[in-house]
């Protein structure tokens, strides 16, 4: 086979030069992979071969301001990032959405997003993430653009930081460190400090740089002698100490608080008050719910985990039955395993609830795979069992198709608007439909005496009917078990 035949040609000639088992590896030879007069139909415009493996700008992703003024003072605080990602799978589309959500990352952050590149590969390259000649060809890019800073859309290891560091020039860090350095900024609580704190520090130690043998220590102490004159403990060997040191402390004071949440959980469930966890994508629209369903006045902004500390407030179904409502951390997708371990203790407000709702972003140019991304935390933390509400949020600024494709897929799912209030009296209908039931239901004549029990009757159970007598109130209610108990004397049947 000669390069100046055509590929129609050599493909007739393969019909019959190979045999039928032959004939597929052939195929895969650069002259004949590919033809218009037999693939264009099929396949339509293809890319042309240098197009494919080049790296694609990603346009629409620069934040910098056109006002001057601001946008000096501006570079006096922000760091200016140029954004790369790895195209393995998935549709073009989704590598842009992908590094989209990265931009969205960054500006959070605190940076001043320059310039966003894609590079189609099949895999990630072992040294260098892009491989050595895009590296150099991003090392163009950040001298033009005037960044110092590479976020990468994954988690490189610790020896592709570095060597791609050498090439370019600037640092470089993943989208794993740029979450944590999010949490760390929004962090307010004492726990959830400690969480991101250990959640750094896990990330960190495999990380560490140093100066190596030069800063070794002498392996012995005292007066010296045979067998002292070492390396001993190089000054990056003892960093490591000190952070598991550190770590094994933190972990220890996170189970600590974990005890106080846990003992508040405790008692909710010896109230047999059900209690409905808000998960979802970080910016679905989880804190306006709250805010809408409870008046909790918790923190709303347009940001990428906007708030983490969980949040769990009193509410009240139409028929007057009393839940709690926990706001719960955003998730995103490729959300650190470190974060995940670290605020363990938190997510498992969603494991332990009655009811989750699911609230996803119907405006989202993906929403069904923020789905897939919560659903997969959820998992990791065994809440599988627990039954599932989606609330579609955002349905004022949502595409109505979209509206109609997520309302028929997901069969449990609601279309709601936190901002106007669209679709909450349905919603909150369904949670009070939702949610567990006492399992006893009973008459009973309670003395004015005991008005306890009627208060106990009206916070721990279901009130079907209450009427006022003479002789006390007269009470048909749905309760648990032992509320049932304290009851059972009043009942009719016992007074007889």
């Amino acid at each position: 086979m000669t390069s100046s035949s055509s590929p129609s040609q050599d493909t007739k000639r393969l019909a019959h030069a190979y045999p039928e088992g032959l004939r597929a590896d052939a195929l895969m030879e650069e002259d004949v992979a590919w033809s218009h007069e037999i693939d264009g139909e099929r396949d339509g415009d293809q890319f042309d071969r240098s197009e494919r493996a080049a790296l694609r700008r990603v346009v629409g992703l620069s934040t910098e301001l056109e006002d001057v003024t601001e946008v000096e003072y501006r570079q006096l605080r922000l760091e200016r990032v140029v954004l790369v990602g790895v195209w393995t799978t998935g549709t073009a589309q989704d590598a842009d959405n992908s590094l989209a959500e990265l931009a969205a990352l960054a500006e959070t952050a605190g940076a001043l997003v320059l310039d966003g590149v894609i590079q189609r590969r099949d895999k990630p390259d072992a040294a260098t993430y892009i491989g050595s000649g895009k590296a150099l060809e991003l090392r163009d890019i950040v001298l033009e653009s005037g960044a110092d800073t590479v976020i990468c859309d994954g988690e490189l290891s610790p020896g592709q930081l570095i060597q791609l560091e050498d090439v370019v020039k600037v640092k470089v860090i993943d989208r794993t460190a740029l979450i944590l350095d999010i949490f760390a900024q929004h962090a307010k609580s004492r726990e959830g400090k400690a969480q991101v704190a250990l959640a750094q520090m896990q990330y960190m130690l495999p990380r560490l740089r140093g100066w190596g043998q030069s800063l070794s220590r002498q392996m012995g102490g005292g007066r010296g002698g045979l067998a002292t004159r070492g390396p001993g403990e190089t000054k990056i060997e003892t960093d490591r100490r000190r952070i598991r040191e550190k770590m094994a402390k933190m972990r220890r004071e996170i189970a600590e608080m974990k005890t106080g949440r846990e003992i508040k959980r405790q008692e909710r469930r010896r109230n047999k008050v059900p209690s409905v966890a808000i998960a979802g994508y970080t910016n679905a629209g989880k804190s306006s719910l709250l805010n809408r369903l409870t008046g909790a006045g918790v923190l709303v902004e347009n940001a990428l985990f906007a708030t983490l500390d969980p949040t769990v407030r009193r509410a009240e179904t139409p028929s007057g039955r009393l839940y709690t409502l926990a706001d719960t951390v955003g998730f995103v997708r490729h959300l650190p395993h470190h974060l995940v371990e670290a605020f363990r203790s938190t997510m498992e407000e969603v494991g332990d609830s009655d009811l989750i709702l699911h609230v996803v972003d119907g405006s989202h140019p993906n929403p069904e795979e923020q789905l897939a991304a919560v659903r997969e935390v959820i998992r990791d933390v065994g809440a599988t069992d627990v039954p599932e509400i989606v609330v579609i949020n955002k349905a004022d600024a949502a595409d109505p198709l979209v509206l109609q494709r997520l309302l028929r897929v997901e069969k449990r799912s609601i279309a709601v608007s936190a901002r106007t209030g669209r679709g909450i009296d349905e919603l909150l209908a369904l949670i009070d439909n939702d949610l567990p039931r006492p399992s006893v239901e009973i008459e009973a004549l309670v003395p004015y005496t005991h008005g306890k029990l009627v208060a106990r009757a009206h916070t721990e159970g279901e009130v079907i009917s209450e009427e006022h007598t003479a002789e006390g109130t007269l009470l048909k209610v749905r309760v648990h078990e032992e509320l049932a108990a304290d009851l059972a004397p009043y009942t009719p049947l016992s007074a007889a």
